[in-house]
C-alpha cells in the first residue's frame, strides 16, 4: 500500500532501495538517523546546522546533483535580501543576520579564499526615489549611507541610491567547502535520486527536505514554479564595485576570478538552454550602468532556475503516516532568489524544527513556521 501522502520528485521515479540493509549496523550507534534531500546551499548548510545542533545522530546528506551541477552554482551570490509575502520582516531580518554574521566570521577568517565568502563594496541606484529609502537590512549591512551627488554623477540615468559593503558568497566554492567540512564531521554523502519519501522508511527516523524546484512533485506543492535566470560570467578584473539597478534586474556582481552580470526573471520558463538574444540584452544593459565593460573578454552563458514559492519560503513539519507507522518530515524549501541571503538563518530554524522532531518522534501535531 502507499502512504497517506504520496509524493515522486521532479527527477524521476527511480526506484531508491537498500538504505535499511546499509544502515543497519549504525542504529546501535546512532539512535537518531536524519535524512537531508538536497545538495544546493540550502540541503548543505541545514545539514550543518542539524550537526550543531542535534547530538547523537547520524546525518546523510542525497541528492542527484551536487555541485557544480545544483542551481545554487549559478546563483549571483550576494546578501541583498528579498521579501517574502508570509514572513514577517522581523524574522526575515533575523535569518538574513544570522546569515551575515555566519559569512562575515568566515570572511575574517584563514578560510575565507577556501569558501569562497569575501567582502564587496557598491551601489544600489533608482531611476526614481524608492517608497523606503532605508530598507529593513540597512543596518546589517556595513556602513550603508543614501549615495552622494557626486557618486550618482556615474548614473546620470538614476537619481537616487544606496551605497553600502555587504558579502559576496560565491557557491562554485562554498558548496564543496561545505561538502568537505560535513565528510570531516562524519556526515555521509549519497548520489541518489529518490522516487518517494517514504522509500526513506524506516532506514531514517527524520528526513529534512530540501529538494527546492523538486518540491514540486516531491512535496506535491503545486505552487512551486522556476523563474528562469540567465547570467553571463565575464573577465573584467578592474571592475571592483558592485552595482545593482534596484529593480533587481540588472547588476554587476565582481567576484575573485570573474564579474556577473545579469540577468532575467521569466516566470514559469524551464528552459535551461542559454538564449543569444538575451545574453546580448544583459550585456548592453550591464554596459550602460559600466561602459568599461564593453572590453569584457572570455563571456560565458550560466542558467538557472530559481525554486519559486509564491508564499514564500516553506518551513514546516509533516507527518507521512502508512500502515500505523510515521515519517517525520521537515521541509525547507522556496527561497526563490534569495536563498544565499538567508540560507544559514532558515537552516538554523529548520535544524531546530528537527530537534523538536527528535525530542518527540511520536508528538500527532505538525510544528510550523511558515
Amino acid at each position: 500500500t502507499r502512504p497517506t501522502t504520496h509524493w515522486e520528485t521532479s527527477v524521476g521515479a527511480r526506484a531508491f532501495c537498500g538504505f535499511q540493509d546499509c544502515f543497519s549496523r549504525l542504529r546501535s550507534m546512532d539512535p537518531v538517523r536524519i535524512a537531508v534531500v538536497g545538495a544546493g546551499v540550502v540541503g548543505l548548510s541545514t545539514a550543518m546546522c542539524v550537526s550543531k545542533l542535534v547530538p547523537r545522530c547520524s546525518i546523510t546528506v542525497i541528492s542527484d546533483k551536487f555541485s557544480p551541477d545544483t542551481t545554487s552554482d549559478v546563483a549571483a551570490g550576494m546578501l541583498i535580501p528579498h521579501v517574502y509575502p508570509n514572513t514577517p520582516i522581523p524574522t526575515l531580518k533575523q535569518w538574513f543576520r544570522e546569515t551575515f554574521d555566519h559569512l562575515f566570521a568566515i570572511a575574517n577568517s584563514a578560510e575565507a579564499e577556501d569558501a569562497g565568502v569575501h567582502l564587496v563594496s557598491g551601489w544600489q541606484i533608482f531611476q526614481s526615489i524608492p517608497a523606503e529609502e532605508v530598507p529593513f537590512w540597512a543596518d546589517v549591512v556595513l556602513g550603508f549611507r543614501k549615495m552622494t551627488k557626486a557618486e550618482l554623477k556615474k548614473f546620470p540615468q538614476h537619481v537616487f541610491g544606496h551605497a553600502f559593503t555587504t558579502l559576496k558568497c560565491e557557491s562554485p566554492a562554498y558548496l564543496p567547502w561545505l561538502e568537505k567540512r560535513l565528510k570531516g564531521s562524519g556526515v555521509l554523502i549519497l548520489t541518489r535520486r529518490i522516487g518517494d519519501l517514504w522509500e526513506l522508511h524506516p532506514s531514517f527516523d527524520v528526513v529534512v527536505n530540501c529538494s527546492g524546484l523538486g518540491s514540486r512533485q516531491l512535496a506535491q506543492d503545486s505552487e512551486m514554479f522556476p523563474v528562469r535566470g540567465q547570467v553571463l560570467n565575464v573577465r573584467a578584473p578592474w571592475v571592483k564595485h558592485f552595482i545593482r539597478d534596484g529593480s533587481g534586474l540588472t547588476y554587476i556582481y565582481p567576484g575573485t576570478s570573474n564579474v556577473i552580470l545579469g540577468g532575467t526573471r521569466q516566470q514559469g520558463d524551464w528552459n535551461l538552454s542559454p538564449d543569444a538574444e538575451i545574453s546580448r540584452g544583459i550585456f548592453s544593459r550591464c554596459c550602460a550602468l559600466e561602459p568599461s565593460l564593453q572590453g569584457a573578454c572570455d563571456i560565458r552563458e550560466k542558467v538557472g532556475l530559481r525554486p519559486f514559492r509564491p508564499a514564500g519560503v516553506r518551513l514546516q513539519t509533516e507527518f507521512l503516516a502508512q500502515d500505523g507507522r510515521r515519517l517525520p518530515v521537515v521541509h525547507h524549501y522556496g527561497h526563490g532568489s534569495g536563498g544565499i541571503s538567508v540560507h544559514w538563518g532558515t537552516a538554523l530554524e529548520a535544524a531546530r524544527l528537527v530537534s523538536e522532531c527528535v525530542q518527540a518522534p511520536r508528538t500527532p501535531t505538525p510544528k510550523s513556521n511558515l
